[in-house]
């Protein structure tokens, strides 16, 4: 059975820090590119960041530049996605998703086969 799982989501201060994990069983990422993703109350799911197969290019959205930092391990089939000066607007369930090719694009959501079930990230004091 193909899945990806997250953890790593929680409570955390404005301006803390989190680091998510995102699993994948029943397959090898290696020759995937991985996406994280983002769904706020009432907005549609947006894109994060992803990483190429070989870590080779990373692409970001624009509220999350200089903050959040994607990177894989293919090695333990496990993408990460740090996250730095968090604030109150970060607050999402966020998710993982892999799409089989090696190139990076965030968007659009559809071309992505596999997702994760979300984790809960909540910035607030």
């Amino acid at each position: 059975q193909l899945q990806l799982v997250e953890s790593g989501g929680g409570l955390v201060q404005p301006g803390g820090s989190l680091r998510l994990s995102c699993l994948a069983s029943g397959f090898s990422l290696h020759y995937y590119a991985i996406g994280w993703f983002r769904q706020a109350p009432g907005k549609e799911r947006e894109g994060v960041a992803c990483i190429s197969s070989s870590s080779g290019s990373r692409n970001y959205a624009d509220s999350v530049k200089g903050r959040f930092t994607i990177s894989r391990d293919n090695a333990e089939n496990t993408a990460y996605l740090r996250m730095n000066s968090l604030k109150p607007e970060d607050t999402a369930v966020y998710y993982c998703a892999a799409v089989a090719r090696p190139s990076c694009r965030i968007g659009p959501l559809t071309q992505y086969d596999h997702w994760g079930q979300g984790t809960q990230v909540t910035v607030s004091s």
